[in-house]
């Protein structure tokens, strides 16, 4: 075993996987040669190309036939008769002297008819006896470590492979072998980590799309895609899009790759999280292998299952976590509720806010003020941080578990006591800074060979997988236990109770000093509300009489395209007033709950669509915390999503309207669904600008798929900006 020290974790050269991340391995042109693929023209369902042994497995006399010659089953009828989207099984066919499992895909280039070698008829009740149980066994695990080796186990016994392991993707995009069930003869790869790289991007993409892949036989030569003649081939079969086979080629890399570490058959099951992919069911055999149809059926319906145990389970974690939090944070407002200063009431319960939010140390500094608990740095590097994070985290929390990545240690305020920083700054007259420490934690990273090595300075040099995966080590240093998202909020809501604190003790003193002063006193306690008021009052004023001039120029006018387009300037006028007036309509003007926001939203929209429409909106909105300025771009991008549904979609008639929101780690995602006439890229004009450009400035992304029938557009952004 190799040993380095001091290192932070190893990153894989960007250049490198840039380039890894370009390869098409979507339309490799060839398949695995266990089965065959058949082209077929979607209107004469005639083949056009085939790829794999044809003559000798399934038919000498193949071309020119159609598939229902071919496969010997009315085809047009199943695929009549099926949904629009997914695969059409066609179920066992018979070749010349094997049986295949067939399936039908469609393509934009035509139907790719799947046929693999069926295995042994598995009985239906013995696979969903095995599901039950493995259910059963997910459900019972106390935690996401025994949930994960239980979900080895199963796989492993249902699969029969000779090595299954849990894999997780992380945050920084490499990986952790988080659980493992093997064969006494293969090596352990438990707890060990793979540089990010070994799974490139557009790997990832398809593992979302094609939820388990099978390599029978990682020797395999490929069988390369044939047209039946030049003529026949139709456009562009050489780069045919297979990303929905099971028998598309591997990339050479990764065949390379599984021959490095001694693997003779691999398989690949996808676990999906809330529609994105958090890790894989990696299993390896020693010898060539292959897993039937119904298996892999199986193996995708347990990875469902343990995809929903994986989020019940951390729902559980933050449940429990946030229910401690809260009993913190009530016994702080408690304690400010009484007539005592700010400053006394940190210097009580200082330390039990130390322990609550899990941290070495805590410090307040407000002016000459300097209050420490707990394990801290010395005070001039208290507040050399408590400067640092004024300037960083006025009103949202600043997070770090390597505070040496954004203080140079030079500057003598980072130590191993502040490798990890939790700060906000409630702001006032005198800013007052809340800082928690968490003391540096060394760990011994074990990856799977020397992600150091795997990587080379020529950006043109040809790719090649990692040769070996002996176990390597590395000691991080300078890094401190991450915090939680659950931690972050409720410093948030600590400065938030503290900021109110102060204002009420200010509003306090202002009221014994102006007690004689009835309007005086009933200005300084309205003050911030009316102030909030009062800025949307003139907000929405402004607007109104925009819009007023607006349809008095319609009026006026006699060219109806004229009329037109005052018109949809007037509806985004009251779209934005409709936004302005939702959020500043409440009591929070720094952070809003989004979920409650959107709701208040979203009714009001469509009630100014009509009545009609209450009764086709669906919510589906998960509580996410955000900034106000945020919020109300948001708010924008929603309204302009919802009245263009009203406008494309049903052409002014009312229809199903689904709106979910979800949160993943520091991210969410935002969904607007039709079932309407909207189709991709029919969003255009100046709505489309402006929709983009909220978008972007959200520092965000906009994706448009077909939710058959309708359009389902999903915005997914940071919640906030680091």
């Amino acid at each position: 075993m190799e040993d380095a020290t001091s290192r932070s974790p190893a990153r894989s050269n960007p250049d490198l996987l840039s380039a890894c991340d370009r390869e098409p391995i979507h339309s490799p042109g060839a398949i695995q040669p266990h089965g065959v693929l058949l082209v077929a023209d979607p209107a004469t369902l005639k083949v056009v190309a085939a790829a794999g042994d044809v003559e000798g497995r399934l038919a000498a006399d193949w071309r020119g036939h159609d598939l229902a010659t071919l496969l010997r089953c009315d085809v047009a009828g199943l695929l009549g008769a099926a949904a629009p989207t997914g695969a059409v099984r066609v179920g066992r066919v018979p070749g010349r002297d094997e049986t295949f499992e067939a399936q039908v895909h469609r393509s934009e280039r035509g139907l790719l008819v799947e046929l693999e070698p069926a295995g042994a008829q598995l009985a239906a009740a013995d696979i969903l006896a095995r599901l039950d149980a493995a259910a059963t066994r997910f459900e019972r695990a106390p935690d996401l470590r025994n949930l994960c080796a239980e979900a080895a186990d199963a796989f492993r016994q249902i699969t029969g492979f000779d090595r299954v392991m849990i894999y997780q993707f992380r945050d920084d995009e490499a990986g952790v072998v988080l659980a493992e069930a093997k064969a006494p003869q293969m090596g352990s790869f438990l707890n060990h980590h793979f540089p990010g790289g070994d799974v490139p991007r557009q790997a990832r993409a398809l593992y979302v799309r094609n939820r388990v892949r099978v390599i029978p036989d990682v020797a395999y030569a490929p069988a390369p895609l044939r047209p039946v003649s030049p003529e026949g081939a139709g456009p562009g079969l050489s780069d045919l899009d297979m990303s929905d086979l099971g028998l598309r080629s591997v990339s050479p890399i990764h065949v390379q790759y599984l021959k490095n570490m001694g693997v003779g058959a691999s398989a690949s099951v996808s676990i999906v999280k809330d529609g994105q992919l958090w890790g894989l069911v990696a299993c390896h055999h020693s010898t060539a292998r292959l897993l039937p149809y119904e298996l892999r059926l199986a193996c995708q319906s347990l990875a469902g299952n343990l995809a929903r145990q994986i989020r019940a389970k951390a729902d559980a974690v933050l449940y429990r976590e946030r229910i401690r939090l809260r009993a913190a944070e009530d016994a702080l407002a408690e304690a400010l509720a009484g007539d005592c200063a700010v400053e006394d009431v940190l210097a009580r319960h200082g330390d039990d806010l130390r322990q609550a939010l899990g941290a070495d140390g805590f410090a307040a500094v407000a002016g000459s003020m300097l209050l420490t608990k707990g394990r801290c740095p010395d005070a001039d590097a208290v507040r050399c941080i408590a400067q640092w994070v004024e300037t960083q985290a006025q009103v949202r929390a600043f997070s770090t578990h390597a505070l040496s990545e954004y203080l140079p240690a030079a500057s003598g305020a980072v130590d191993a006591r502040a490798s990890g920083l939790l700060g906000i700054t409630v702001p006032g007259e005198e800013p007052l800074s809340l800082l928690w420490f968490r003391a540096e934690q060394v760990e011994v990273v074990n990856w799977a060979g020397n992600p150091h090595k795997a990587s080379s300075a020529d950006p043109q040099a040809e790719l090649t997988p990692r040769a070996s995966f002996a176990a390597w080590s590395e000691t991080v240093r300078g890094q401190s236990r991450r915090w939680t998202l659950v931690e972050t909020e409720t410093a948030q809501r600590l400065a938030h109770d503290l900021l109110q604190a102060r204002q009420q003790r200010r509003i306090r003193e202002l009221n014994r000093q102006l007690s004689a002063t009835v309007v005086e006193n009933e200005r300084l306690l309205q003050y911030k509300d009316h102030l909030m008021h009062e800025v949307n009052h003139r907000v929405q004023n402004s607007l109104q009489l925009v819009a007023s001039f607006l349809r008095l120029q319609a009026r006026t006018l006699g060219d109806a395209p004229a009329r037109d387009a005052l018109a949809e300037a007037e509806r985004r006028i009251a779209a934005v007033g409709l936004v302005h007036r939702q959020l500043y309509g409440g009591d929070q003007v720094e952070t809003v709950d989004l979920s409650r926001y959107l709701m208040d939203l979203s009714h009001e929209v469509t009630n100014s669509l009509g009545a009609e429409w209450r009764a086709h909106l669906m919510l589906d909105l998960a509580p996410v915390l955000i900034a106000a300025d945020r919020a109300v771009r948001l708010g924008l991008i929603l309204t302009e999503l919802v009245l263009n549904t009203a406008k494309y979609a049903y052409m002014g008639a009312p229809g199903p309207l689904i709106l979910a929101l979800d949160q993943n780690r520091d991210r969410f995602r935002l969904v607007v669904a039709d079932r309407g006439a909207g189709k991709i890229g029919t969003r255009q004009g100046f709505g489309t600008i402006i929709l983009n450009a909220m978008v972007q400035s959200l520092n965000g992304t906009l994706e448009d798929l077909d939710n058959a029938p309708g359009l389902r557009t999903i915005v997914t952004a940071p919640i906030g900006l680091r």
